[in-house]
């Protein structure tokens, strides 16, 4: 057989009919690409309460190339109420709601320093249900506008020990009892016609005035007690542990935050730990609180302070919904390997480098936060993976923590270029 000449017509009709072929087949699966994409695309969510969680794990560039350490921060503040706190207001609405503590257009009462209620007043309305907060008057301001603005009633009391009956944790638990009590009277008299003389200028038919915090009709009150309410753990064992598990696929060393209600630190602590043992779990605690030396020392005062040296308010930090001088329900379910003690000054200057360095604004408490999981990277060296919680921004802290006026009054004007605060050159 006389072999086959290739003429430049043939190659000509080869090449044409391989590059229609690679058309062919790259737009094929060009289109299955796109397809792929479009599906892998996530769904709308469901409202505002389906928006509660999921928030990314991102690397904090500055803190981790400074440290050797992989550190990354669980961006809470981008929940819709702007804290971690939502989480806990969903999670406790939901079960008083299952548990039929709470009604649909009963009135969720709680003490707070300021996220917590207005997680609460954020999801409130999509559960049917209103909110009154306590909160102390030493607070930034900016948090009682906003839970104004949002529609809570607000009770601002001044700063007493939790033993004192007006503490704002103890007045939340009494309003609530007075929601109930005002709703059972108006199922009593519900026959009575609203225009009975009797009832007019808030008066009931047996005479007592009916409480003024709640003078309109509410089917009635629900205490959160987020301190020592167990859907706070349950909140950050089910959600946020989880989550932090499966963005970083199980591949972290350490985990640090500070307490407040103790239910973050608790939730994920646990979690995290009954998924890998030698995951090493830690407090930062800020001045005042007693957390630092319960988990160091195994008493929740030093010898100096038992001795009659406390200070008359221990609190004197501007670090606010962090810290605390009792031992929780909340956090009686923490696993902690060992603590660490911040201070203002590292909690200020370490919000302001990395607002330079990261163009993160943060709150006060994810500050301290970003102290502690250097703390914890200079503890167990380089080449580890710690993850922390930046619990809210900066916009909630303007007239105390993001102040110039208000640091510079109390001695705290950040003058630091770099993390030299806490021992980095």
């Amino acid at each position: 057989m006389a072999p086959v000449k290739i003429t430049g017509a043939v190659v000509a009709a080869i090449s044409v009919s391989m590059a229609l072929l690679s058309y062919i087949f790259c737009k094929n699966s060009s289109n299955k690409n796109i397809h792929f994409t479009l599906s892998k695309k996530k769904k709308p969510r469901n409202g505002l309460i389906d928006a509660v969680g999921n928030t990314p794990l991102i690397r904090i560039s500055s803190l981790s190339e400074a440290t050797g350490c992989e550190i990354l921060g669980k961006c809470e503040f981008l929940n819709p109420g702007g804290s971690v706190k939502d989480r806990v207001a969903v999670k406790i609405i939901e079960e008083a709601l299952g548990s039929g503590q709470l009604t649909c257009g009963g009135v969720v009462t709680e003490g707070s320093a300021g996220s917590t209620a207005i997680s609460l007043v954020t999801v409130a309305p999509a559960y049917g249900c209103e909110c009154h907060v306590v909160i102390p008057d030493d607070v930034a301001i900016e948090k009682s506008q906003i839970l104004e603005a949002l529609g809570a009633t607000v009770e601002r009391v001044r700063p007493v020990s939790i033993t004192h009956k007006d503490h704002y944790v103890n007045v939340a638990r009494r309003r609530a009892i007075e929601a109930n009590e005002l709703a059972a009277k108006h199922r009593y008299n519900g026959k009575i016609d609203a225009k009975d003389p009797q009832q007019i200028n808030g008066y009931s038919p047996d005479g007592e005035k009916e409480c003024p915090v709640f003078a309109k009709y509410c089917s009635g009150g629900f205490f959160a007690d987020q301190f020592e309410n167990l859907a706070n753990f349950r909140a950050h064992y089910e959600g946020t542990g989880p989550e932090i598990w499966e963005q970083t696929s199980g591949r972290l060393d350490a985990f640090v935050a500070a307490a407040g209600t103790g239910g973050t630190v608790a939730g994920i602590s646990r979690f995290l730990q009954e998924k890998n043992p030698n995951i090493k779990c830690f407090l930062i605690d800020p001045p005042g609180s007693g957390l630092y030396n319960k988990i160091t020392r195994g008493v929740m005062y030093t010898k100096e302070e038992a001795e009659g040296k406390r200070l008359k308010n221990p609190f004197d930090t501007i670090t606010e919904g962090i810290g605390i001088n009792r031992i929780t329900q909340n956090f009686m379910m923490a696993k902690l390997d060992g603590a660490f003690r911040g201070t203002d000054t590292e909690a200020v200057e370490m919000s302001r480098y990395l607002l330079k360095k990261d163009g993160l604004f943060l709150g006060s408490s994810s500050a301290m936060n970003c102290v502690g999981a250097v703390r914890v990277a200079q503890a167990i060296g380089p080449g580890h993976t710690i993850v922390t919680i930046l619990c809210d921004s900066g916009m909630r802290h303007l007239t105390k923590f993001h102040s110039p006026k208000y640091l510079a009054e109390h001695g705290f004007t950040p003058t630091a270029t770099g993390l030299e605060f806490l021992g980095i050159k």
